[in-house]
């Protein structure tokens, strides 16, 4: 039965493997989208206009995927429980289950995980 409880952890291990490298490539699909869309229309924009006005900052919209990335890498630097603690604190059981707009706002209780 040991070979059982050895294979079934070295499968758990893989599964966690496999969902790091996912999220790992789900940030860098975010981060080099965002990257390809905003110099298209930067380039689009400047052709267009015959006089160049500054652009206005526009704030950014925080996604879930965006929150899951952070968290997530707060997570493996083992702030596991410190998150937990976060989500309860926002009235969730999971991520998936925080108001949108109180991202901005876990993020910024998060950033201190690590910074101490």
């Amino acid at each position: 039965m040991s070979k059982m409880n050895e294979l079934s952890a070295e499968l758990d291990e893989l599964k966690r493997c496999g969902e790091i490298l996912i999220g790992i490539s789900d940030t860098l699909r975010e981060l080099f989208s965002t990257d390809v869309e905003e110099k298209a229309t930067s380039k689009s924009k400047n052709q267009k206009a015959t006089t160049k006005v500054p652009p206005e900052p526009a704030k950014k919209s925080i996604s879930l995927t965006d929150v899951r990335a952070i968290l997530a890498e707060k997570s493996r630097s083992g702030y596991t429980a410190d998150i937990k603690a976060l989500l309860l604190k926002y009235g969730a059981d999971k991520l998936s289950d925080i108001n949108p707009t109180d991202y901005e706002a876990l993020l910024a209780d998060a950033e201190v995980f690590g910074n101490a």
